[in-house]
């Protein structure tokens, strides 16, 4: 049986106590910022981290930990899990002990890319932890703790809630946020260079104050954004994805991503922008989807750096928990 986010134990079989109780969790990657968005807006996609996890009370380690999937041996096992250390973490914060557990991780999506890769390892985390404990999260607490791990709370809410999330992170950590519709008409476009970038890296080249006048042009583009989805004036949302907080001082990590980010408008694209802290750029198609996103890897390439693109479905649903037989 599956359910969403809001819901996690409800479906899921809390209370059953004793024995072998197993789940799968199924968190989607995600596309943030979009351009003036910085670290408000995020987009959930269909591309995900599956976890399957087993309470075995007669083990006598802690955990069994199994990865599979993209760039497996990039993944850290036992303590320096992002997954583990959440649902510790998680455990933690309520105390509750956590049981001996069998974890098995299939990762679809690319490290260090700009897609969510630790946001979705701590909405998965913090979801196992919720579901071996029989411990009930409320939204509220959940993206709290997320934000806590993470940082940021764009990715993190995306990945959890499914869909375009809009995030506000009050002064005392409180996290508001508001799910909206995304069109069906628009397909989302990625292209991913080999190339990591850790987000902490690419926060450090970020200057630490900025103009008003730069500050005014995000404002508006956001704002832009916004609107021109709800009204269906796509023409619009070439102007409303630019930006002059982040982007500039990215882009200058790997070779071809100022190329990339500066695909002249051709019939279909309708935006573009890094997807997150970067290196993998996103753009918004309504047409030529993938023609586009060759376009924008033809960047990479001409400076020899290896792009994969995707062509990906907005994932409405979000964080999914399935009780296994």
């Amino acid at each position: 049986m599956e359910t969403g986010a809001a819901n996690i134990l409800a479906d899921s079989g809390r209370g059953s106590s004793g024995g072998d109780r197993s789940f799968s969790v199924r968190v989607p990657a995600s596309t943030a910022n979009l351009g003036a968005g910085f670290d408000c807006i995020g987009l959930a996609l269909k591309l995900y981290l599956t976890v399957s996890v087993r309470i075995v009370p007669e083990a006598s380690d802690a955990y069994r930990l199994r990865i599979r999937g993209e760039v497996a041996e990039g993944l850290p096992s036992k303590a320096k899990n992002l997954i583990i250390r959440s649902m510790r973490f998680t455990a933690e914060r309520e105390g509750l002990s956590l049981p001996p557990l069998e974890l098995d991780v299939n990762n679809e999506l690319p490290l260090a890319r700009g897609l969510g890769s630790s946001a979705t390892a701590i909405v998965a985390g913090i979801t196992l932890a919720s579901l071996v404990c029989d411990r009930q999260l409320s939204n509220e607490t959940f993206l709290r703790y997320a934000v806590e791990l993470e940082g940021h709370a764009d990715n993190v809410a995306a990945a959890y809630l499914g869909g375009l999330v809009v995030s506000c992170i009050k002064p005392d950590g409180r996290v508001l946020v508001v799910k909206r519709p995304w069109p069906s008409e628009l397909k989302v476009v990625v292209v991913s260079p080999e190339a990591f970038l850790k987000t902490a890296e690419t926060r450090s080249v970020l200057p630490s104050g900025v103009q008003r006048e730069d500050a005014v042009f995000n404002l508006q583009r956001v704002a832009l954004f916004g609107a021109a989805l709800e009204a269906g004036a796509y023409d619009l949302l070439w102007d409303a994805m630019q930006d002059r907080l982040h982007q500039a001082h990215r882009q200058r990590l790997v070779p071809g991503l100022p190329e990339a980010l500066a695909t002249p408008p051709q019939p279909g694209l309708l935006g573009i922008a890094l997807s997150g802290s970067g290196p993998s750029v996103v753009a918004l198609a309504n047409d030529r989807s993938g023609e586009i996103g060759e376009a924008i890897a033809e960047n990479f390439r001409r400076r020899n750096v290896l792009a994969t693109v995707r062509v990906l479905e907005v994932d409405y649903e979000g964080c999914a928990v399935t009780a296994l037989a």
